[in-house]
């Protein structure tokens, strides 16, 4: 099955649905451990996303997903906002080009946001970050795919690691950013942008989050 401009402008408005839903949620989680402004950050992000999906072409999907990076960066330019932008500059990058996408076209754009995260925001696995989710995630739905096994079973087997993933940092400190300025106090809490990714997830596989 091919996935069309309209696939991923469904995909893209589903997704600012639940950043707009969880905003409250994401918030309190950040007081807990940062600044507290990632939910209001990613509120803003998915309003700005929301109109750019509604209102841009996607006869070419690569320009369209760098174009909404772009649209991030510049509706909500904090740390999140900066690595979400990346996110899907480089996945646009990974598909530029093209109208359509297949299967292995969606596991290359997760892996190359997957990297993008990682080259702009430093971290390292067991950092507890938003990387913690992302890579095991993208590690998991290229593997199920590999398998052969639908993209919806691949999707849900990507969820599955990346709440696995949030789970299992948990009850580590937080190494990167604000976050790490309060040490042992970040121990037993869920990482903030852990949860942000898992909202993402569960919103392109249409599965609950929690």
């Amino acid at each position: 099955m091919g996935y069309t401009g309209q696939h991923v402008t469904e995909a893209m408005l589903r997704v600012c649905a639940a950043l707009k839903a969880k905003t409250d949620y994401l918030t309190s989680l950040d007081q807990a451990v940062g600044d507290g402004d990632m939910g209001y950050t990613l509120g803003k992000i998915a309003d700005a996303l929301a109109l750019y999906a509604t209102g841009t072409p996607t006869n070419d999907l690569g320009k369209f997903l760098a174009g909404a990076g772009m649209a991030a960066n510049k509706a909500g330019p904090s740390t999140m906002g900066t690595l979400l932008a990346t996110a899907l500059m480089r996945a646009g990058k990974a598909v530029m080009g093209k109208s359509e996408l297949a299967s292995a076209d969606l596991a290359q754009m997760l892996q190359a946001a997957e990297q993008g995260i990682q080259e702009r925001g430093k971290a390292q696995l067991g950092d507890k970050t938003i990387l913690d989710a992302l890579h095991p995630a993208a590690g998991a739905f290229a593997a199920a795919l590999a398998g052969g096994q639908t993209v919806a079973a691949a999707g849900a087997s990507a969820l599955a690691a990346a709440i696995a993933g949030r789970d299992a940092v948990t009850p580590l400190r937080s190494k990167i950013g604000r976050a790490s300025w309060i040490g042992d106090r970040t121990e037993g809490r869920v990482d903030p942008g852990c949860e942000a990714l898992v909202v993402i997830l569960s919103a392109l596989t249409n599965a609950p989050g929690t």
